[in-house]
């Protein structure tokens, strides 16, 4: 028991990194983010940290075939929307948008966050296949809480340093380029 909980923990703690990254990115992007905000934020990464290893266990568990392949697209899918939203925050930058309009984090661009760094947690599904659903859910409850957690102190180390840069949206940017492109490197050389 004590052990399903500390592997539990460990797993949240490694897959949260991606997701602490981004929140200090966002941080940066947004120093004056109300904590309502930063709780939703920090939700948002950790609903979809519980959900992508659901997903996962659920196709082992149903379809063992689509397994592979499915695999496969997880860093591709990861490089492409951290690339696509890192680009987008330093173009802004660049382009000199009105900084209300810069600074804020849209839903969409939130969901988009989300999706992105917790992908790799599908793979972590595969692994909590042997597990029965009682177990599985437990599992994936705790890496929720875990990133939650790490998140709400990404987004506090964020917004203490964004409030001292004039153009940390850049900063944050190229956060969200480099993690896509990790996710991408580790997952494709050296899975």
């Amino acid at each position: 028991m004590w052990l399903f909980v500390f592997n539990s923990i460990l797993l949240g703690v490694g897959l949260a990194m991606d997701a602490f990254s981004v929140s200090i990115a966002n941080g940066l992007a947004e120093p004056k983010m109300r904590p309502l905000k930063c709780t939703a934020v920090a939700g948002t990464y950790s609903f979809f940290q519980f959900l992508m290893p659901m997903i996962g266990w659920l196709l082992v568990r149903t379809v063992v075939g689509w397994f592979g392949v499915i695999e496969r697209f997880v860093p591709y899918i990861a490089l492409a929307l951290l690339l696509y939203i890192g680009i987008k925050m330093i173009v802004d930058c660049v382009r000199g948008k009105e900084e209300d309009e810069m600074r804020r984090l849209t839903v969409g661009v939130l969901l988009l966050q989300g999706i992105a760094t917790a992908i790799d947690a599908l793979s972590v599904g595969f692994t909590l296949a042997e597990y029965e659903l009682p177990s599985a859910l437990t599992a994936s409850l705790m890496i929720a809480a875990v990133t939650f957690v790490i998140c709400l102190f990404g987004l506090w180390i964020g917004k203490r340093f964004g409030s001292i840069f004039k153009h940390a949206e850049v900063v944050g940017g190229i956060i969200l380029i480099l993690i896509g492109i990790e996710i991408f490197v580790k997952n494709i050389f050296f899975a």
